[in-house]
């Protein structure tokens, strides 16, 4: 609890309309979680606009509302709050109302296209192996020290968010570690967190139908860097060609990772099959139980980071060594009998996908075949269909484009978008199969011993949505299923 001009003090305010010192119990931008005594936040999203259920809220018992527009018609006993941008005060406010609760922890963010889960994910190995009580934000689920709680959105909303990391720090977590979405960075959720840290990874075609353009996306990115205190340190990708860029004119102390040029932390593989990457990590020579060149710059900005963090290098070292990454990130399994070699892997944008296909090219020995399993998800950006497509085809010998998360648009119409951009050889190489499950069978009933089976685009994922119900579907769980069939 709180009053109301306590919690807007950083608030960029037009006018305000009855009380300023009105208790406020709670606060909410979704008018159904009203009670008595909130102050509701109407916040334009991209589905729905809050300001249509203001008389809702009041309703439902809100004493206090915050709104873009001052209404001409207001309600006795309400305090009705104008401010230049809605969603920015929610961020504002939910830090004020939860005590700064990101003051008390060290906050660490990670964005880029690829690699936030697994560079969070390992963070938060790391720093619970060393000894710390630690948080983790991410898709796969957030973490308060060993308890598991379900991730329904990369970055939460900014109340939730403000919420989560208040249970965090009272629960005795020194470290968090958080992904930060672009759509996240855009929506202003995390406006208001003082992070200790921000990293970057690297930036690739995804999201194309929230930002519209590349440049706006590479924008909002940058946005997050722009935002971090002098006292902050910012991690870059140096071999990424927006890895500077992320950082210029940024207030924050900057260092940079690299596998190609000098750099603060510099790494050169030696070493990199299926026992894991042998890894110059500047002067120390280390095998990580990880695999794979973009597993090599996830490992180097998690010691770059836990440096930055004050911790011993041979200790960082020693410990990332035995570490495994996130679920569903280059997950693999092997068959019993014929050594069928099954890989689930989260890889939803074309260049994640070139990663994962470039990294079994360079594990496999002889003649092993490589059978790709790939779709794409309906309601977002289409322009990548095509790119996806090709590229399972290139990197392939055969491809089975199937049904990712389809939501609300017709399967058969993406594929057809996948089919789209498709040279003539890539056309001889592909399959369509639009039932998951069926398109996985058909993949192990096709490899001969010793082939590689790639399953994208879902990873820990443990359902299909369609048409707005997610189903039960678990890529690894149905994938050992066709291989205890094969081993019968």
């Amino acid at each position: 609890m709180a009053e109301l001009q306590n919690i807007l003090y950083k608030v960029k305010i037009r006018s305000i309309a009855g009380e300023r010192a009105v208790e406020v119990h709670d606060l909410q931008i979704d008018s159904r979680k009203v009670t008595p005594g909130t102050c509701f936040i109407a916040i334009v999203g991209t589905h729905s606009d809050g300001h249509q259920f203001l008389d809702k809220a009041i309703e439902a018992g809100a004493t206090a509302v915050v709104v873009n527009k001052m209404p001409e018609h207001r309600k006795g006993g309400v305090t009705y709050v104008e401010v230049s941008d809605t969603s920015e005060a929610a961020a504002l406010m939910a830090h004020s109302f939860y005590g700064e609760p990101s003051r008390s922890i060290k906050l660490v963010g990670v964005t880029g296209t690829n690699g936030k889960t697994t560079i969070a994910t390992l963070l938060y190995k790391l720093f619970s192996e060393l000894g710390y009580k630690c948080g983790l934000v991410s898709t796969v689920q957030n973490m308060i020290g060993e308890e598991v709680l379900v991730a329904t959105h990369t970055t939460p909303d900014a109340i939730s968010l403000n919420a989560l990391l208040r249970k965090m720090a009272d629960a005795g977590c020194s470290h968090v570690f958080m992904e930060c979405s672009s759509h996240a960075i855009h929506q202003k959720r995390i406006n208001g967190l003082e992070f200790t840290g921000g990293l970057f990874s690297n930036i690739t075609h995804d999201h194309l139908d929230y930002h519209k353009t590349f440049d706006e996306y590479i924008r909002v990115k940058k946005a997050f860097f722009d935002q971090l205190s002098p006292e902050a340190f910012a991690i870059s990708n140096l071999d990424d060609r927006r890895g500077t860029v992320m950082l210029q004119n940024a207030p924050a102390r900057k260092f940079y990772y690299s596998l190609q040029s000098l750099a603060d932390y510099k790494g050169k593989i030696l070493e990199n099959g299926l026992t894991g990457l042998v890894m110059m990590v500047n002067d120390m020579e280390v095998h990580f139980r990880m695999i794979g060149e973009f597993n090599a710059y996830n490992l180097l900005c998690v010691y770059g980071a836990a440096l930055q963090l004050g911790e011993d290098k041979h200790e960082v070292l020693r410990i990332l060594s035995r570490l495994s990454g996130a679920e569903g990130r280059f997950d693999y399994t092997v068959s019993n009998k014929d050594k069928i070699i099954g890989i689930v892997d989260y890889a939803h944008t074309p260049d994640a996908l070139v990663n994962v296909l470039e990294t079994i090219h360079a594990l496999r020995s002889g003649g092993n075949a490589i059978i790709t399993v790939a779709g794409c998800g309906g309601d977002r950006d289409k322009t990548k269909r095509p790119i996806m497509g090709q590229t399972a085809c290139d990197y392939s010998d055969k491809a089975i484009f199937t049904s990712d998360n389809p939501r609300t648009e017709d399967p058969l119409e993406i594929l057809k978008d996948m089919e789209a951009g498709l040279s003539s050889a890539a056309k001889r190489k592909y399959i369509v199969i639009a039932d998951r499950k069926e398109a996985i069978k058909t993949a192990v009933s096709l490899a001969k011993p010793g082939d590689i089976v790639l399953i994208a685009g879902k990873g820990h994922e443990k359902y299909q949505e369609v048409n707005g119900v997610r189903h039960d579907f678990d890529d690894k769980k149905v994938l050992k299923e066709m291989f205890e069939l094969l081993d019968r």
